[in-house]
């Protein structure tokens, strides 16, 4: 997609995030995968080991004529609770929180955002970690709630910006 840009984000099962960001505005399409760890190639159940340090994350393309990056990040911190993910991810290293940026300007929006949330009292866990590579989840992962007729996983849109 020619005018389009990625953005990675991690917050527990990759499901429920899909969910939320199928429906924002500007999106144009999601892939839940895996990223962050060392594995190359990884299958969900290496990544359920916890032995390759791969987070369940998705990779959001979007028209930026549309939405912006800063947008997506706002969405992704009130779709979640980092600070639930976090102690969840004390057990399960693949249920982290992190935005995996993949330029400069997203690193510095998703630094800016977490402090603003740390302003407002919030516990915030997320890792801002450089993007490396997206390995995409098996078919029956992607659009799983389309393709179930499920509903979000236990996620809960809460406006915090």
């Amino acid at each position: 997609m020619a005018d389009s840009e990625k953005a990675i984000f991690a917050a527990g099962c990759f499901w429920g995030i899909e969910y939320y960001f199928q429906k924002a505005e500007g999106v144009l399409s999601t892939a839940v995968g895996f990223t962050g760890g060392d594995n190359a190639n990884p299958t969900y159940q290496d990544v359920c080991s916890g032995k390759t340090g791969h987070a369940e994350a998705v990779e959001v393309v979007f028209d930026p004529a549309v939405t912006s990056f800063e947008t997506l990040a706002k969405h992704f911190f009130e779709i979640h609770n980092p600070a639930l993910v976090k102690k969840e991810s004390d057990k399960r290293s693949q249920y982290r929180s992190s935005v995996f940026y993949c330029n400069e300007e997203q690193k510095m929006i998703a630094e800016k955002l977490v402090e603003i949330l740390k302003g407002k009292n919030y516990e915030v866990g997320t890792e801002i970690t450089k993007a490396g590579v997206f390995y995409k989840a098996e078919e029956y992962h992607q659009s799983y709630y389309d393709k179930k007729g499920k509903d979000d996983y236990g996620y809960r849109y809460k406006e915090k910006f």
